[in-house]
């Protein structure tokens, strides 16, 4: 919708200073100064292309535009696009008539009205074309359990996996006992992952967004599980004209070539977490810029004091289970890894934590940097490129998150952080269950304000020097 509001704005003023620059130049100064600075026209217009921008998301929202760009096919959105567009247009030029703007010429809401279309049609396919890219990269995909096993799960199963910029990841097959066409198995027994009774355990282990039913079952199992969705807050679709009754009045949506039925759709805060991209984006950038200085300052000094990189990356465990490489300034000695084993005995943290406070292996300059968590300022770049987020769970090792319960699994459902509420809060407490505690209840009360507070209150805990 914001995109679209300003789609319609830079149309407007590109078609505006196209008619300040026409010949012959009398009529163009007499457009500027007689109808927009001097005339009565200037709020008219004003107050047309706002009502022009309402009527066309309002209409773009009535025809599904806003959809997901996985549930609709490129030309139908071209031409829904090309619809909305038109239908607003007629609104528009209809409440021209009737405010009698003879002033206003015609030509600029016409050739608004046309660029607005042509700039709409271009945006929504290079918005599409770059959302594909990434979806073929294996990026921001939805994670997909298929409950059946029977022939209809298995074209399915190939479906998305031979149409990747459906943006779907099969995880697995779910054997349903009810099942008639699990009679007639054809997949392979690596492929069944579980069966209904352990659906939403699978489900929390392999992050999955959104589990499809193609195996007919008992009204009364699905409406189960369509329970067990709202609580779990997993999408839930079935194919239709298998459940008599559970899908009436629900719409039928197109994955690909299959029709679907969704039953229950989880909220997403989908402006919340574009501001807090924003806010990730601007804060990294500010301080990569502002103490670019410094970090040149480390760099040198870190490769100064002791043999070895100058960077320390290590392979992290980040939303959904995605390992990425997480940067950090070395302060251990070269062969800190291999002399792990040498200081396990020293650990001082529980559970599934690993710290040593007076860790030999920390070199001279490594104390300082620590303590005031100077080392964790390349992590900006992991916020840059999307890894990583200024605020959210540390990012755990995957040795971690190999000991993590069933239920710790919540603290990857989230982008991890630079700093966190455990950071500010529990630093100097060692039991593992607060820290998982503290990263679930961040998770849980989430907002743009918390973690703006957790930021301020960063700052204090650098400065006082409680790192290590």
């Amino acid at each position: 919708m914001i995109l679209d509001a300003m789609t319609v704005l830079a149309a407007a003023v590109v078609v505006t200073l196209e008619k300040l620059h026409e010949s012959p130049l009398v009529g163009a100064r007499g457009f500027w100064h007689g109808t927009l600075i001097h005339g009565r026209s200037m709020g008219i217009l004003l107050a047309l292309l706002v009502g022009f921008t309402i009527t066309l998301i309002a209409t773009s929202r009535r025809l599904n535009l806003y959809t997901p760009v996985r549930l609709t096919s490129f030309l139908n959105e071209q031409r829904l696009s090309v619809q909305a567009c038109f239908t607003s247009g007629l609104l528009l030029t209809g409440t021209l008539y009737l405010v009698h703007g003879s002033d206003i010429p015609r030509s600029v809401v016409l050739a608004t009205v046309g660029l607005v279309t042509v700039a709409l049609s271009v945006r929504r396919l290079i918005y599409r074309f770059m959302l594909h890219r990434r979806f073929e990269r294996g990026v921001g995909t939805r994670n997909v359990l298929i409950v059946g096993t029977g022939s209809e799960a298995q074209a399915l199963r190939h479906h998305l996996e031979r149409i990747r910029h459906l943006g779907y990841t099969f995880m697995g097959f779910i054997e349903s006992s009810d099942s008639g066409s699990d009679s007639r198995l054809t997949s392979t027994p690596s492929d069944v992952v579980g069966t209904l009774d352990t659906l939403f355990q699978n489900a929390r282990r392999r992050f999955v967004d959104e589990i499809f039913f193609t195996s007919p079952c008992e009204r009364s199992v699905v409406q189960k599980v369509l329970e067990q969705s709202r609580v779990h807050g997993v999408d839930l679709r079935i194919v239709p004209d298998l459940y008599e009754g559970v899908g009436w009045k629900a719409p039928i949506e197109y994955v690909g070539e299959f029709p679907t039925i969704p039953l229950y759709r989880g909220h997403v805060p989908e402006i919340s977490l574009l501001l807090k991209r924003t806010v990730d984006m601007v804060f990294s950038i500010l301080v990569l810029t502002l103490l670019w200085p410094l970090l040149l300052s480390i760099a040198v000094a870190v490769k100064l004091d002791s043999p070895g990189p100058v960077f320390y990356t290590s392979e992290r465990i980040g939303k959904k289970g995605r390992v990425f490489r997480c940067l950090k300034f070395r302060t251990m000695v070269r062969d800190a890894e291999r002399r792990r084993s040498e200081v396990m005995h020293m650990n001082e943290r529980k559970g599934g934590l690993f710290k040593i406070s007076n860790d030999p292996r920390i070199t001279r300059l490594g104390h300082f940097l620590r303590k005031y968590s100077l080392d964790e300022m390349p992590q900006f770049l992991n916020v840059l490129v999307g890894d990583m987020s200024v605020v959210g769970p540390r990012p755990p090792l995957a040795s971690e998150v190999k000991k993590y319960k069933l239920n710790h699994l919540r603290r990857l459902d989230v982008m991890p952080g630079i700093t966190g509420l455990w950071q500010v809060q529990g630093r100097e407490d060692p039991s593992f269950d607060s820290y998982i505690s503290l990263d679930v209840t961040y998770i849980e009360n989430w907002s743009i304000w918390l973690d703006l507070k957790i930021i301020v209150r960063t700052v204090g805990v650098i400065f006082s020097g409680t790192g290590s």
